[in-house]
């Protein structure tokens, strides 16, 4: 697998920012056994490796999840490339008073990654997940844009900021990202966003909380609207709570759904 963390300029942003990006390759080192082998190597010369874009959660940035799990050598596994971005703590929103991080992760990142990267940008090879705040991500990107992703992951969700508590909403994050304003209804309204979807356009979505979990019930209540608006999903609450144990086995998980072409 080779390993960039990666500085440029993103004009969305109006500044530099940063990316982690892992590409398969056709060795792999001692003690790792790569997917690919000559057919594979074939596969990805004709249409370009599979891409998960990654997202990472409210307090962390786009290191995470190599620091927190093996998403190397799970990856490696899959041969499938991963770009984890830098969307800081911003929802994945064009903010109110900030910067515009949905249009930089929908439109200006993945615009990058096929004219800088060999990776395949039909929607059959493209995949999006995250934790927590990078769950909300996650789906925002699945239902506004069902025609670009095959797949959809959401681990821990933060699915409904507008409900969230007071010691995660810190630095008057409302107010920064939303202006204080009603979220009912708006691009951030993944519940809205459900209702308003063709069920049968939407790519697979995956749905993983723990028990435990102080957003579990923001979680329950999109499996509810999604039942209501016949919606499938798979979906799976199980015991764990908002740790990294949680969600290294949950990418594992995820990577094992994924419906990755051979």
């Amino acid at each position: 697998m080779i390993r960039m963390r990666t500085d440029f300029f993103a004009e969305s942003l109006g500044m530099g920012t940063s990316m982690v990006v892992l590409l398969p390759q056709a060795a792999a080192g001692i003690g790792m056994e790569g997917a690919d082998g000559q057919a594979g190597a074939d596969a990805v010369s004709a249409r370009g490796v599979p891409v998960l874009y990654l997202l990472h959660g409210l307090s962390d940035d786009c290191t995470i999840w190599e620091r927190r799990t093996s998403i190397e050598r799970y990856a490696t596994e899959k041969g499938i490339a991963v770009v984890m971005p830098e969307v800081r703590r911003s929802f994945c929103a064009d903010e109110a008073v900030g910067e515009a991080y949905w249009t930089f992760v929908a439109e200006e990142l993945p615009q990058l990654i096929a004219r800088t990267f060999r990776v395949s940008t039909a929607r059959e090879d493209t995949f999006v997940a995250g934790l927590s705040m990078g769950g909300f991500g996650a789906f925002k990107l699945a239902l506004h844009h069902p025609e670009r992703f095959a797949a959809a992951a959401s681990l821990s969700g933060a699915l409904d900021p507008a409900s969230l508590s007071l010691e995660l909403n810190t630095g008057h994050l409302a107010e920064r990202i939303w202006a204080g304003r009603d979220l009912t209804g708006t691009e951030d309204d993944l519940c809205g966003l459900l209702a308003a979807a063709d069920p049968a356009a939407l790519p697979a979505l995956f749905l993983d909380c723990g028990t435990e979990d102080q957003l579990l019930g923001m979680n329950r209540g999109f499996l509810d609207a999604a039942r209501q608006h016949g919606v499938e999903l798979t979906s799976r609450l199980r015991p764990g709570a908002h740790t990294w144990d949680f969600w290294d086995q949950g990418i594992q998980d995820v990577l094992d759904w994924l419906p990755l072409r051979g």
